[in-house]
């Protein structure tokens, strides 16, 4: 398969899709892939199509346009473009009842795609509606390309541009009367077997025209495609596709008012309303029936109602609430609904509520919403009932775990609208109640542990009562009620550390839970971590008896994050101990973390052979306890004056050994080593100055081993040593040594083939550090020969789209550039004539590389960083000269799009170069970035 020819492409489909050889078929992939971006594909292509062969040669030739007018649509002279546009509509409309959907969709998108991109195609939806519509059975592909053309406009795999989106959207807007009466048309398909295949395809296509607004809102109210849509869903017959994509219509529909705000519209907005309000006895018959997909499709609709009317609802300066309020009476009947993903379809909508009357802060407008969101606690509270059969607890990670975790949250953001407190004594009156099942004793506590936390540590009305009746449990209670009760006492630590007196009852009754073998112990621990956080004063006289928790940990039935969220709660009551008790404390605990390491690293071979057999999350991982160890230096921040030593260095410095000894060992494992890595950073940050005994034998280490294994944590642990080290004149040198060692391994990663994409930590860690050198030595940086290279390798990272790294590559060049302006500190001024050298050589090439990554590579939320370094640049090197540099890199920028369209009007380039000359703010350059990149994508 040498030659791209018919029959030899025919051959390789037939190879790859009706071979039984894997190599013949992986051998074949790759020739059609190949095949597929050559200059020939697009007639061969054509050609197979005309042929019509099979299904796969087909489909394979319909995918194969496609890609081709997405991608390559600039391989083809414009001369061409007229009968390409031809023979796709020829194919188009040969299209048949039998032709594959798959075809249809390629096909469509191609004719689509080729509508958008082509500039001398003046009328491409009446051009299409002509040549096709006459023909019956050309209008289901004829609807497929009238719907998926608005849908492609804001493809970012066309880069049409904001100039050819909107003289596209025009013709649209032109074309939409047009439309509408094609699509009447259809309506009046006959009575045969396609008229609901018609009618859908006719749905849809409405929808997506609705969608970019096309239609002005005096057409569309009362249309027969509208009351279509309204009779179909009030149908209770209605198949199920049809009910769907009525639904998406009307959805559709309430999208387009929600984007006019002026009042003209107000009496067809409140004939929609009514509209919508009217499908009620639709839901209840859904209901009824135990349809589910339509009752969540009329979820979706009220929602969506709401949402629309949102502004309206929430309006503070009307003497009446809006009648839109009653919107939010259908979604509440939809959340009273038996199934709980029904109501999970209306969070967002009360997420929104509830963030916007915060930010308001009325009360008096809160208090129009309070009784809805009464309705909805209870309403939540009964989704949150278990099965009353259900034994033990509610397993992790299924749907109905998920969804209580989102009710919590929910819980959580509405509360205060109700009252915290309010809500507390509401679900405290269901407990009280005669004959309460246990499954609804358990969502009313898991309803109280949600609001715990916002109830005024000082209640002292029911909240003693639940402590003690929580304390009081019997064995026999519910295992359910029991976990979610001791998570409940874990959310009311203020109220405890508030209430010392309930500490020693609270704290023996965690201790009996975490000791139980019944599953009871994650929620004791987790508990027990809240009032180590919260009581942290009043826990220092309990330290022993947490010692003995932290050297018992193992027994107790809990995974590994639980343990190390306990060390973390014991690790903050050692904080506030006495110097001379914490030493001893500190030691102890964490030697129960360094001894079974120790012993891990003793047994075995090395290297990779290390890692071979290892369990992740298993005792024999080292990482089990390394994160445990990390958990309790991280969390132990005790106050030592500068000149005082620290209690933690002799710990430290004994563990060191131990910490080389697991770098050496298990350096090919990522994992570990990243773990290591971290563990030595908070090490390093607890002592700061005083761990500088380790700095030389670290650097010596991580220089070899990052020479070997391009692990980029060794230089996120080399940007820490310089953070804290640097400063001192002595480490300096040492450090910069340093930093010329990690150059080079890192310059070979980054040239190889994709090295920058395939390799972004070493990037982001990289330039991380180069930052930190030119935050605390500056000049030392600047006056060496690393600076070139470093800037030079910048360069090329600009165009990385990977948001960390690229942002630590800004933030590199903004650090470098801080230092040239003219009113940079008084600190260091030597640097500013060498970085306004750098600057005026290499400007040039960085406006060059920022503006063309800026419009083909970088995704817009990068923006902001890359105006920053373009008015840092602006600031050391003059106006004068950025004009020339951004002159020049916007005069590379392509002025046609692959279609033959303008991109950027010379106007809208000058106002570009002008803001950003003129711009005295770094906010100015980037909304001007931002709007000048979209003229290209």
């Amino acid at each position: 398969m040498d030659t791209y020819s018919v029959d030899v492409v025919y051959q390789a489909i037939n190879a790859l899709f009706q071979g039984n050889n894997p190599k013949e078929q992986e051998k074949a992939n790759k020739w059609l892939q190949d095949f597929q971006k050559s200059i020939y594909s697009w007639t061969i292509a054509d050609e197979l199509l005309h042929q019509k062969r099979d299904l796969h040669a087909n489909y394979f030739a319909a995918q194969t346009m496609r890609n081709k007018i997405q991608n390559s649509f600039s391989e083809l002279p414009p001369h061409t473009h007229e009968s390409l546009r031809d023979s796709l509509i020829t194919h188009i409309g040969q299209i048949d009842e039998q032709t594959d959907n798959v075809i249809v969709t390629q096909l469509s998108l191609a004719v689509a795609d080729l509508a958008l991109l082509m500039a001398s195609w003046q009328e491409p939806i009446n051009d299409l509606i002509k040549a096709l519509a006459p023909h019956p059975a050309a209008i289901w592909p004829l609807l497929e390309v009238l719907k998926v053309i608005p849908e492609e406009i804001d493809s970012r795999y066309l880069r049409l541009g904001a100039n050819r989106r909107e003289e596209v959207h025009k013709q649209l807007d032109a074309s939409a009367e047009c439309v509408l009466k094609f699509l009447y048309m259809c309506l009046q398909q006959r009575e045969d077997v396609s008229k609901e295949r018609i009618w859908n395809a006719t749905l849809r296509t409405y929808s997506a025209w609705l969608v970019i607004h096309a239609f002005p809102l005096s057409l569309i109210c009362n249309n027969p495609l509208t009351q279509l849509a309204f009779r179909l869903l009030n149908e209770p017959e209605t198949a199920g596709k049809l009910h769907d994509n009525a639904t998406e219509c009307v959805c559709a529909l309430l999208s387009c008012m929600g984007t006019r705000h002026d009042h003209e519209n107000d009496s067809m907005e409140a004939q929609v309303f009514q509209a919508v309000c009217m499908l009620e006895p639709a839901y209840h018959l859904s209901v009824a029936h135990e349809d589910t997909d339509k009752t969540m499709n009329f979820c979706r609709i009220f929602t969506s109602l709401c949402e629309v009317f949102f502004y309206d609802m929430l309006s503070s300066d009307q003497p009446q609430p809006h009648y839109s309020l009653k919107g939010l009476d259908l979604v509440l009947l939809c959340v009273g609904h038996f199934d709980y993903e029904v109501a999970e379809i209306t969070f967002y909508l009360w997420y929104k509520l509830s963030e916007d009357l915060f930010q308001r802060y009325d009360d008096k407008l809160t208090a129009h919403f309070r009784p809805h969101i009464e309705r909805l606690i209870s309403a939540l509270y009964r989704h949150s009932q278990m099965e009353s059969d259900h034994d033990g607890l509610i397993e992790e990670n299924n749907n109905f775990y998920d969804f209580r975790r989102k009710v919590s949250d929910l819980i959580k953001d509405v509360a205060f609208i109700v009252g915290s407190g309010a809500c507390f004594k509401q679900m405290f009156l269901i407990l009280q109640a005669p004959n309460t099942t246990w499954e609804s004793t358990e969502a009313a506590l898991f309803v109280m542990q949600n609001v715990a936390k916002n109830i005024l540590p000082e209640e002292n009305d029911v909240i003693p009562k639940v402590v003690e009746a929580i304390l009081n449990m019997s064995e026999q209670t519910h295992i359910a009620v029991r976990y979610t009760a001791i998570l409940l006492i874990g959310e009311l630590c203020d109220w405890i550390e508030n209430h010392p007196e309930s500490l020693e009852a609270v704290l023996n009754f965690l201790l009996y839970a975490l000791q139980q073998k019944n599953g009871l112990a994650p929620a004791a621990a987790i508990a027990l971590t809240s009032i180590c956080s919260a009581c942290r004063l009043k826990m220092v006289c309990h330290i022993s008896g947490l010692v003995e928790i932290a050297r018992s940990l193992d027994s107790y039935q809990i995974n590994n994050d639980v343990a190390i969220g306990l060390l973390k709660g014991i690790s903050l009551i050692l904080t506030k101990l006495p110097r001379e008790q914490l030493q001893p404390a500190l030691r102890e605990i964490v030697s129960f973390q360094l001894q079974p390491l120790s012993q891990l690293v003793e047994i075995g071979n090395n290297g990779a052979e290390a890692t071979e057999n290892l369990q992740k999350g298993d005792r024999n991982d080292p990482v089990y306890w390394i994160d445990r160890a990390c958990a309790i230096i991280r969390h132990t921040n005790p106050e030592i004056p500068d000149n005082v030593e620290h209690p933690t260095v002799g710990i430290l410095t004994d563990a060191w050994p131990l910490i080389s000894r697991i770098m050496d060992k298990y350096q090919s494992d990522l994992r570990i080593m990243e773990r290591t890595c971290r563990l030595i950073r908070y090490s390093i940050r607890m002592v700061r100055k005083q761990a500088i005994m380790l700095v030389e034998p670290l650097i010596k280490q991580m220089v070899v081993l990052y020479a070997v294994q391009h692990h980029s944590c060794f230089l996120y642990v080399g940007s820490i040593l310089v953070d804290e080290f640097a400063k001192t004149t002595d480490c300096i040198a040492g450090l910069l040594e340093m930093l010329q060692a990690f150059i080079e391994p890192t310059f070979s990663l980054l040239q190889l083939e994709n090295g920058l994409r395939n390799n972004p930590d070493t990037v982001d860690d990289f330039f991380r550090l180069a930052s930190r050198y030119l935050d605390c030595c500056p000049l030392q940086l600047v006056q060496s020969s690393l600076i070139t290279p470093i800037f030079q390798c910048a360069l090329i990272a600009c165009s990385l789209d990977h948001r960390e790294a690229n942002s630590s590559v800004m933030k590199f060049f903004i650090n470098l550039l801080t230092w040239g302006r003219s009113n940079s500190h008084h600190r260091h001024a030597e640097c500013r004539p060498l970085i306004i050298e750098l600057a005026t050589q290499h400007g040039g090439a960085l406006v060059m590389n920022l503006i063309q990554a800026s419009v083909f590579q970088l995704h817009s939320y990068m923006l902001a960083d890359v105006a920053e370094v373009l008015h840092e640049l602006k600031q050391v090197i003059g106006p004068a000269q950025m004009q020339t540099f951004l002159a020049n890199a916007l005069e590379a920028l392509p002025k046609k799009n692959s279609g033959g369209c303008v991109t950027a009007t010379q106007q809208q380039i000058d106002e570009f170069s002008t803001t950003v000359i003129r711009a005295d703010t770094t906010k100015s350059v980037s909304q001007a970035l931002k709007t000048f990149t979209r003229l290209f994508r």
